[in-house]
């Protein structure tokens, strides 16, 4: 028989038993990185859930009604858990099972007056928007004025105020109606 006609069979050595615990030991290690890995993935998973449930919104902005400041499309960032509310705050609420956007520009125990002549009176005083660049129309059919709010009531409108839905729509905002204050908006228009 030629030697090109052999045969050869490689044998496996045996594993020393130092190599069989290291082999063991790796793939315990291997599975332990998997049961780490997935662990961290439900507790990130789980406090995600609990951020943005209860302490923070988020929400697109479906019109334009807060334009130039907030387009349409943009995403906002709201804080679920404030108690501190000011006027020329931007609040995400709630009216008749729809989400709107606005800004608080009275709240309780103000008494707010849209005039005729499209001015906004708080307190007996004309109020001066300087970053608001629309007149503030009367809706005649919906609010009588002035309007005097309640402890937990808010006068909300919104920055485009030709045409939008707010407080000279459906009157005063509710505090049990609002979802919380607007933090950040995150750009989605233009891009």
């Amino acid at each position: 028989m030629s030697k090109s006609k052999k045969k050869t069979k490689k044998t496996k050595t045996p594993l020393t038993p130092e190599e069989v615990i290291l082999a063991r030991r790796r793939k315990i290690a291997d599975q332990e990185d998997v049961i780490s890995f997935v662990s961290r993935f439900i507790m990130l998973a789980v406090v995600l859930v609990l951020l943005f449930g209860f302490v923070f919104g988020i929400t697109p902005m479906r019109n334009d009604d807060m334009k130039p400041r907030i387009s349409s499309g943009d995403l906002m960032l709201y804080y679920r858990l404030e108690n501190k509310w000011h006027a020329q705050d931007v609040i995400v609420f709630e009216k008749e099972g729809k989400q709107y956007t606005g800004r608080i520009v009275a709240k309780g125990g103000d008494t707010v007056e849209v005039t005729e002549d499209s001015r906004l009176v708080v307190n007996g005083s004309a109020v001066i928007e300087n970053e608001i660049y629309y007149s503030t129309p009367r809706y005649d059919d919906y609010v009588s004025y002035p309007v005097t709010l309640e402890n937990d009531q808010f006068f909300v409108l919104c920055d485009y105020r030709s045409g939008a839905k707010d407080s000279r729509y459906f009157g005063p905002v509710n505090l049990k109606e609002v979802k919380g204050k607007v933090i950040t908006v995150i750009r989605r228009s233009g891009l």
